[in-house]
């Protein structure tokens, strides 16, 4: 039987991760790209989003999409931007939270030495395996997996899979925070500053105050906003000091300037603290 034929499809909130993987195929495609992800073409077909995905049924579930994609867009090249920072500064273990179909083991160039660990649960890991033998993928650093839920011991599992918390990591928390309750949120930031020695690096992505209630109330039952339940409290760069980090909160906007991306509409409401973290601890 082939990988194909074993592939479990994706379900619940980890199905969005492959229409993530979407995302990223088409800003592949483009010319001016931010980035390059030749395997989420691959993961997007695999999951059945390729080459095209249901249609919005009305105007302003299109608009949502755009701006959910956009969003993905500007926040991975945010992330990339942040890693390579951190590998420039000497930090070699790298931890993706929650990791679907994150292809950067395989796409970034990492300084000899990195070890990436990926942590998700089995079936999106099992998922993504099947394809990356298809692809004959080769990863570009030390890569491994560790199948463990979040809601579980995931640093004892993480240590039993060879993390040293007593040499600096960068840990990547995409696309995350939002699917998981505040107090969740909470102990899995305690749990990231526990395993954090000094220097390590941490980014981030949180949803920005009122965006539940903004995609969320009519979305589509199964769709990802229809999961989100969270939102980045009113003072992130507070919230993350208390828990020993030293933050930098970014918009949407403001980066998405930065990359010769510029939102051409003027902002709706009153910009607060942004959703794009990135974190040192000192």
């Amino acid at each position: 039987m082939t990988d194909e034929q074993q592939r479990v499809q994706p379900s619940g909130v980890w199905a969005t991760a492959v229409g993530v993987a979407r995302v990223r195929a088409l800003e592949t495609a483009r010319e001016n790209a931010l980035f390059r992800d030749p395997l989420a073409q691959a993961f997007a077909a695999a999951g059945g989003l390729w080459p095209s995905s249901p249609p919005p049924d009305d105007e302003a579930a299109r608009r949502r999409r755009l701006a959910v994609s956009f969003s993905i867009v500007i926040r991975t090249k945010f992330l990339d931007d942040l890693l390579r920072q951190a590998s420039a500064s000497g930090v070699r273990q790298v931890v993706l939270l929650g990791a679907g179909m994150d292809s950067r083991a395989f796409r970034m160039d990492w300084p000899e030495g990195t070890r990436l660990f990926e942590v998700d649960t089995a079936a999106p890991l099992d998922f993504k395996a099947s394809v990356l033998r298809e692809e004959r993928a080769v990863a570009r650093c030390e890569r491994i997996t560790v199948a463990v839920d979040l809601r579980e011991d995931w640093p004892g599992a993480l240590a039993a899979a060879g993390h040293d918390p007593t040499v600096p990591t960068v840990w990547i928390a995409e696309g995350l925070l939002i699917y998981l309750p505040e107090d969740a949120v909470e102990l899995l930031l305690a749990r990231i500053s526990a395993q954090s020695a000094a220097g390590s690096w941490m980014g981030l992505t949180l949803g920005s105050r009122g965006v539940v209630e903004r995609f969320g109330a009519d979305a589509v039952p199964g769709s990802a906003a229809s999961m989100w339940v969270s939102e980045m409290p009113d003072d992130p760069v507070g919230w993350l000091a208390g828990h020993g980090w030293e933050a930098d909160s970014h918009t949407l906007r403001e980066r998405a300037a930065a990359y010769g991306r510029p939102i051409s509409t003027p902002p709706q409401r009153e910009e607060r603290p942004g959703g794009l973290i990135s974190a040192v601890r000192r």
